[in-house]
């Protein structure tokens, strides 16, 4: 699973003729399965991109996580955070989790996450979206579970 973090100043998304909220000062994360990914992932990783910490405090040093800020979330789905592109110029994705079991991943991936942001933004599993952030920063981190879960 890989998570794909953003500190934003400001952030929606829009599929369909629907728009989501707009958050100011918050994170809006892409998220990416891999086929080999067990459930077991979900809550860890859950936990790691909430409590990061990449939100300043009063001394200009990267000290506050999301809720110290009273933050908003966004959860974006991504398969594309899976591409190889190690060979010839267009990308493979067959090491990206198949779309059912992702979409279910997801919703789960949203559940609970919403045990601690309960007014998070979702993005639509399956439907070409258009995302809007600004990049607070910028300020970008790249959470992978295979090198933070043993």
């Amino acid at each position: 699973m890989r998570i794909l973090v953003q500190r934003i100043a400001r952030g929606w998304v829009e599929w369909g003729g629907t728009a989501t909220d707009r958050a100011e000062t918050g994170m809006l994360c892409l998220i990416g399965f891999h086929r080999a990914d067990a459930r077991g992932v979900l809550e860890p990783m859950a936990g790691k991109m909430l409590h990061l910490r990449i939100f300043e405090d009063d001394n200009g040093r990267m000290n506050h996580a999301l809720q110290d800020v009273r933050g908003r979330l966004i959860v974006v789905p991504q398969f594309t955070l899976h591409a190889d592109c190690r060979k010839g110029r267009r990308p493979s994705f067959t090491d990206a989790m198949e779309p059912e079991k992702a979409g279910e991943y997801f919703q789960e991936f949203l559940r609970i996450c919403r045990e601690t942001q309960p007014d998070l933004i979702a993005g639509e599993f399956g439907t070409h979206m258009n995302v809007h952030l600004v990049n607070d920063g910028p300020v970008t981190f790249l959470l992978d579970s295979r090198e933070l879960i043993p």
